[in-house]
């Protein structure tokens, strides 16, 4: 079933992506690389924008802020408008990090396709966009 399918796909992007972020000496989860990398791109957002922006849910997108603000990797401010509202940034650490395990990233996304050709990994990677954006919406934590 498709649903067993994309969790067992799931499971072994996860733990390829531990073995190849480790081997470079980082502890760093896929959850923490898609919020470090999208504050990186995105300086000064706030946690409910960076959630939508990594499709994580609102609650949870604090505990990996919380983890990554320990390591030193991003550092949270007061937004002067909204004293709500907390603005994102990544540190100097956070930058050299990314860049740092960024060949074992691109390693772990080349073996989770291996076992396809060039067309075939095109294809699945347009089918999976396509089949993902149809059922966006009934998702808890939707990608915006």
């Amino acid at each position: 079933m498709p649903g067993h399918l994309a969790r067992r796909f799931q499971q072994i992007a996860v733990a390829i992506f531990h073995a190849e972020v480790e081997a470079c000496g980082s502890d760093l989860t896929p959850v923490q690389y898609a919020a470090l990398l999208a504050i990186y791109r995105h300086q000064g957002v706030d946690q409910i924008t960076l959630a939508g922006l990594i499709a994580y849910d609102r609650t949870t997108i604090t505990g990996v802020i919380d983890r990554l603000e320990r390591k030193g990797l991003v550092t949270r401010t007061v937004n002067g408008a909204d004293r709500r509202a907390r603005e994102l940034r990544i540190t100097v650490e956070g930058t050299e990090l990314l860049f740092r395990i960024q060949p074992a990233v691109d390693a772990a996304q080349e073996a989770l396709l291996s076992g396809l050709s060039p067309s075939e990994a095109e294809r699945l990677m347009q089918l999976l966009r396509k089949a993902i954006q149809a059922v966006n919406e009934l998702s808890r934590a939707p990608l915006r």
